[in-house]
């Protein structure tokens, strides 16, 4: 069987097109068949973090309205890591801040990249089973007002079965958590509740 060709697109130049809450930068790249093309990249930030807090048989999650669904959604909490800062300190930071939680553990759990084909970062998914307690959530942002909600790992599970749950890092975090044991398998929580 051939090898696929799997060369690499060659960088000319990068101009940035657009600089505020988002960045959008123009490649100009030569593709391997040596022709030139355009590509438009998102780098807005440098990485994204989100945790998935375990505390007992909750799930700890942000209850948001998300302008461009114009709709309240579950989702993790996180955001954007800063150049100065490492993934999990990050990942602690926007837990106070939008949840006014301070995790007792706070481990790495995966990294994914949420739109491969138009965005650079990396998104640090992190775990935490350990408790948590008391910190002070920022509320000084009216644009984003996060509420904490406590939701039972088998409600969780059938929300995502459902199609309620739309937030990729959550479903992301819940599979990842369950094929490394850490959580039961998706839908195992719901039927060993109802036993």
């Amino acid at each position: 069987m051939p090898v696929p060709d799997e060369s690499r697109w060659t960088t000319l130049g990068r101009t940035t097109v657009h600089r505020g809450r988002v960045a959008l930068v123009d490649h100009e790249v030569r593709l391997p068949d040596g022709s030139r093309s355009r590509y438009l990249v998102d780098e807005s930030v440098p990485f994204s973090v989100a945790s998935l807090i375990i505390d007992g048989d909750d799930v700890l999650l942000a209850w948001q309205y998300r302008y461009p669904l114009d709709r309240w959604i579950h989702d993790l909490p996180g955001g954007a890591g800063r150049t100065d800062e490492a993934p999990v300190e990050a990942a602690r930071r926007e837990l106070d801040e939008e949840l006014g939680i301070v995790p007792d553990d706070l481990r790495p759990l995966h990294t994914f990249f949420m739109n491969p084909g138009r965005a650079s970062w990396p998104t640090h998914l992190f775990i935490s089973t350990g408790g948590v307690r008391a910190g002070l959530a920022d509320l000084s942002d009216p644009a984003e007002q996060v509420r904490l909600v406590r939701i039972p790992l088998s409600e969780l599970d059938a929300m995502i079965a459902g199609g309620t749950i739309v937030d990729p890092p959550l479903i992301v975090a819940r599979a990842v958590a369950a094929a490394q044991g850490i959580l039961p398998p998706l839908g195992v929580a719901s039927e060993e509740r109802s036993r």
